[in-house]
């Protein structure tokens, strides 16, 4: 279970909720976090499917590492509707430097138990969390 560079373990919760993202669309985000004993990630935010980018933007701490995913839907120059599921390493250069190499060490992994994800983006400030930066990247 615990098998990372860090040793941290992945809440069942966490599978569960992006399961519901990816298939039943549910949500718009899901924000996780490495828990206060720092033994596993654990859901802390559940985004509603009617939330936006602004939304899931004021949701991540401007002093704390997260992980999260976002479901970005937008229409393409063909004009056709699509959808692309944003896996996001949050790490503010204001975070403590334990912090940031504790998410940057279970990164990996926690990522791999997150099947479906089409698009990574390493963020250390809101400016690489625009809405410029996730439509750049979508296309």
């Amino acid at each position: 279970m615990a098998n990372s560079a860090s040793g941290i373990a992945v809440s069942d919760e966490c599978k569960l909720k992006f399961s519901e993202l990816k298939a039943k669309r549910d949500h718009r985000y899901i924000v996780f976090k490495i828990d206060d004993s720092m033994y596993q990630v654990v859901v802390e935010k559940v985004g509603r499917h009617d939330e936006t980018h602004e939304d899931f933007a004021n949701n991540l701490p401007v002093d704390e590492c997260r992980y999260a995913v976002f479901d970005y839907d937008f229409t393409t120059n063909e004009n056709v509707q699509k959808s692309k599921i944003f896996f996001v390493a949050w790490a503010p250069e204001t975070a403590r430097v334990r912090s940031k190499m504790l998410y940057a060490s279970s990164k990996d992994r926690f990522r791999r138990e997150l099947d479906g994800v089409q698009v990574e983006l390493q963020a250390t400030d809101a400016s690489e969390m625009s809405l410029d930066t996730f439509i750049g990247r979508a296309r």
